[in-house]
């Protein structure tokens, strides 16, 4: 109802304005600037225009002036997507009421400011229209939404010129970090928090730091932001500068920045350099991390670099003087000394006597034996030996040792210890096509030959006699003191079978025994364990002319007996056609005597003749 009243009462004044004489028009305008400025927006709207231009001719030129002025220093355009200022005038318990020279003020509730606890009338704020005129006639604004707005036109801003912000880092989220910028969730991914490896996200967190917006996706409302382009961008004036003085043998210092297996990455200050594994220490190591760890500032040196001086060789250990050039001169070939095993190969093993100074214990140097094996079998990694100088190359920086030097050569006395002749217990070392390797103690080692392995077995490979790791008996053969060889014997350990066997199974003897197996162009019979004979095909045919079958049981003879070779021939045949040549003969010899049988007249007449001859007749 008040509203209409002055509205009414505008009206009145607007048409005594039009009647009135110049001095009652300056008396009656007062109150319509007084109303415009109160309400403009509704004067604008209820404002007869038609009457008002009947009499605006009336109007000084001056006043008209003055009326626009106080229009447009009063009315505020409410537009949905405007952000105006407007100043706190009162605060209640859950709202903030808010002056923006509308017609009414606004309110906004205190939950839009819980970012600033301090809030207090006289405040200015930027709002957004959210309601020009809710249910009560009230207008209703909103500062979240007008911060929203004005965020993004920031965040877009600073994206488009480049300009560095300050954000907030609220939380850790995967892979990154959650900042606020300008109001406005933005994301930190974790490899553009810093130019190094970070281990440890939440040393950021609830930290204020300068930002560059690098990415912004509108359909998504997303924001990406990177702290590492701020230091880069640093970094690379640091890198021109440095890159510009470098210069081989130059020392200068450094952080680690990475660790690998093969080396070290050092940050010069921009600058990245690798120290290889073999630049770290003069000593030998397995793994870098051995010798620095990450963060830890060095004094490194150039020792090489490419062309544009993008790849860096640093050393760290060419700062220390070589252990060789510090190792005393009165180290000489001979002198027995101690170190550590630091490396093993198949061929030998390298020990370290002083920090930085190795030297090779060849296998055929861990023991007197000449029979090589791998130095696994003697020494391992982390081992302290003693060991004797052999040789000594300071120049090349070189060395050799030995530890079998530190023990009597078993050879000394080898003629004593095993005479020719003498008996031994050794063991299975190694087997060759034509022998065996026996070890009778470390160091001395012997070799019997496939013939002297048994006296009656026909043996193709010594895998077929024995195993590598048996005990044999043997028997010493021959001795070579100055060639270190011994030549031994293990059938000798035991008589000669085949000295009793020669009358046993002499030529012409018959024996009962079993045909054992067919074999290619005869068959094999045993005798016992030790003789084994061989019968050829002809030799296996029976009295009624068949052949002899496997497993048969019948009567051989001994055709042959060579026990030089171990050759023993036998035959069945033979048994039964000596039997048949025998009556053959026996009968030619019957029938011949029986041609020339006398007649008993002859006979007289021989005796009669033999008689005279006898008398002398």
């Amino acid at each position: 109802m008040a509203e209409k009243a002055k509205q009414a009462e505008v009206e009145a004044t607007e048409a005594q304005a039009v009647e009135t004489t110049e001095t009652e028009t300056k008396t009656a305008k007062a109150p319509v600037v007084s109303e415009a400025q109160a309400n403009p927006e509704k004067f604008l709207k209820d404002f007869n225009w038609h009457n008002y231009q009947e009499g605006i001719d009336e109007v000084e030129d001056s006043q008209l002036k003055e009326f626009e002025k106080l229009v447009a220093e009063n009315f505020v355009d409410t537009l949905d997507d405007e952000v105006v200022e407007g100043e706190v005038i009162h605060i209640t318990d859950r709202d903030a009421i808010i002056d923006i020279n509308a017609k009414s003020e606004g309110v906004i509730s205190l939950n839009e400011f819980r970012y600033n606890p301090n809030l207090k009338v006289g405040d200015k704020v930027e709002v957004l229209i959210d309601v020009r005129e809710d249910a009560t006639g009230q207008l209703v604004l909103s500062h979240r939404k007008a911060r929203v707005i004005k965020a993004w036109d920031r965040v877009n801003a600073a994206h488009e010129s480049g300009e560095i912000v300050n954000g907030f880092v609220k939380c850790r989220t995967k892979g990154g970090m959650i900042v606020d910028v300008f109001g406005i969730e933005a994301f930190l991914p974790g490899s553009q928090i810093d130019v190094k490896p970070i281990r440890d996200y939440d040393q950021y967190v609830n930290k204020t730091m300068e930002f560059k917006v690098v990415k912004i996706n509108h359909e998504f409302k997303n924001v990406v932001v990177s702290h590492k382009a701020l230091i880069e961008a640093d970094i690379e004036e640091q890198k021109k500068e440095i890159i510009g003085q470098l210069e081989k043998g130059q020392v200068l210092e450094g952080v680690v920045k990475n660790i690998t297996s093969y080396g070290v990455f050092i940050d010069l200050g921009g600058v990245d350099g690798l120290i290889h594994i073999t630049d770290l220490s003069w000593s030998r190591i397995n793994h870098p991390n051995e010798i620095v760890e990450l963060d830890q500032k060095l004094n490194v040196v150039i020792l090489d670099f490419d062309e544009d001086k993008s790849r860096i060789q640093l050393g760290l250990k060419q700062l220390s003087k070589h252990p060789w050039d510090a190792l005393g001169e009165d180290v000489k070939v001979g002198d027995k000394v101690k170190g550590k095993v630091v490396v093993i190969a198949d061929y030998g093993a390298f020990i370290e006597v002083a920090d930085g100074v190795e030297g090779l214990i060849h296998v055929s140097e861990m023991s007197w034996s000449t029979h090589l094996r791998s130095a696994q079998d003697f020494v391992s990694v982390g081992d302290e030996v003693e060991a004797q100088i052999l040789t000594l190359d300071r120049e090349d920086r070189k060395m050799s040792l030995g530890i079998k030097q530190l023990t009597p050569d078993p050879w000394t006395d080898i003629t004593s210890k095993y005479p020719v002749g003498s008996k031994h217990t050794g063991t299975v070392r190694n087997f060759t096509n034509f022998g065996v390797f026996v070890e009778l103690e470390e160091g001395i080692d012997g070799l019997i030959y496939i013939s002297d392995l048994s006296w009656t077995k026909k043996i193709k490979h010594p895998s077929e006699f024995c195993n590598v790791g048996d005990k044999l008996d043997v028997v010493v053969l021959e001795l070579d003191v100055e060639g270190r060889k011994l030549s031994l014997g293990h059938k000798q350990t035991t008589e000669n079978p085949w000295d009793k066997y020669e009358e046993e199974f002499a030529v012409g003897t018959v024996h009962k025994a079993e045909l054992t197996e067919i074999v290619d162009k005869g068959a094999t019979i045993e005798f016992n364990e030790d003789i084994v004979a061989f019968v050829p095909a002809r030799h296996m045919e029976k009295e009624d002319g068949k052949k002899l079958k496997k497993g048969e049981e019948v009567e051989f003879k001994i055709i042959e007996f060579n026990k030089e070779f171990k050759r023993v021939v036998a035959s069945h045949t033979a048994i039964f056609r000596e039997e048949e040549a025998a009556n053959v003969k026996a009968a030619a010899a019957k029938n011949a005597a029986a041609e020339v049988k006398p007649t008993l007249g002859d006979a007289n007449d021989t005796l009669q003749a033999l008689k005279d001859k006898m008398e002398g007749k």
